[in-house]
């Protein structure tokens, strides 16, 4: 990859072709893709990248295939937007709710099942907007827990980010604040000490880490993961990637290194049918097959749940509770 191309975060196809990611021909497909959905690749991610094809690849590296809709795929495939009270949160269960305080991501997973809301331009609530959203959760009484996404929470700022998570813990029903991120592979430069800190709180805190193959531990992620160790429990949430982590060998290695990297598997999702995502689909069959052949290779503790998002919102199931999705 050229030198110059190692240093920022690439976002246009001609950048993606530059740096080798995309061959040249490809870059008015990939454009066409990229008007609609957002498109960013780390320098952390592009140093891992061997091949156009490989795993880490094909999760970040847009593809003229996303510009295909099949007629059973959903621009809101969690249903968001009903359940969206005020803005910025999304209530599904009665005990917890999702608060957004963003829309921007340090990359854009090319599998995202919130790609038609998600950009740089930051989708960040203004102060007003944030403050309701926090007056609606202390006046929720049912709530116990807060799960901040987006977009990615650490990419507030630490300053930003010690408010928010203060400002939630002052609120008396909520015990647990939970955080959803690829910042610690994606960027891992992020995860400053400042940033660390931000995260102090009388309540319980947990930082649920998406990563999808195992390579994406880099040793720079590792540090990262380990700083953050220091302040919260580390879950891990993957997603069922067809060529990405579709084989017995790639879950194994993919959950032992996690826990490697201190961080306990918990969620295995099934593929969200967001638009253009259909490549990357396993049958939820198939999916079946796979977790249950790693009962007796790993450990209970490297074991996580494999979850279906249930249609209208309805929230989310083991998929053995319904064999299929």
């Amino acid at each position: 990859m050229p030198e110059d191309q190692t240093s920022r975060t690439l976002r246009t196809a001609r950048e993606l072709a530059s740096a080798g990611l995309i061959a040249p021909g490809d870059v008015p497909a990939i454009e066409a893709v990229a008007a609609r959905y957002a498109v960013a690749v780390t320098p952390a991610v592009a140093a891992l990248i061997e091949a156009p094809d490989d795993p880490i690849a094909l999760q970040y590296v847009p593809d003229a295939a996303e510009a295909v809709t099949l007629s059973d795929e959903l621009d809101d495939p969690t249903a968001d937007g009903p359940f969206t009270p005020v803005k910025g949160v999304v209530r599904r269960y009665p005990d917890r709710a999702l608060l957004k305080p963003l829309l921007a991501c340090p990359v854009y997973c090319r599998f995202c099942f919130r790609r038609e809301a998600v950009g740089p331009d930051g989708g960040l609530l203004t102060e007003a907007e944030l403050r309701e959203a926090i007056a609606w959760i202390a006046a929720t009484p049912e709530l116990r827990e807060v799960i901040l996404t987006g977009g990615d929470p650490l990419m507030l700022s630490p300053r930003r980010l010690a408010w928010l998570v203060r400002a939630l813990g002052e609120i008396p029903h909520l015990e647990v604040i939970r955080l959803h991120t690829r910042v610690p592979v994606a960027d891992p430069g992020r995860v400053t000490e400042a940033l660390v800190a931000a995260l102090e709180s009388d309540r319980a805190v947990f930082v649920c880490v998406h990563a999808n193959h195992a390579r994406e531990f880099s040793e720079a992620a590792r540090a990262a993961l380990g700083r953050l160790s220091r302040a919260a429990p580390l879950l891990g949430q993957s997603v069922l990637l067809r060529g990405v982590n579709d084989t017995p060998e790639a879950l194994e290695d993919l959950f032992r290194a996690m826990l490697r990297a201190r961080v306990k598997p918990y969620y295995l999702h099934q593929l969200d049918k967001a638009p253009g995502t259909a490549r990357f689909r396993v049958d939820p069959a198939e999916g079946l097959r796979l977790v249950e052949g790693l009962r007796g290779r790993l450990s209970g503790l490297a074991q996580p749940t494999y979850v279906v998002e249930t249609p209208a919102g309805g929230g989310k199931v083991p998929v053995a509770w319904t064999g299929r999705a």
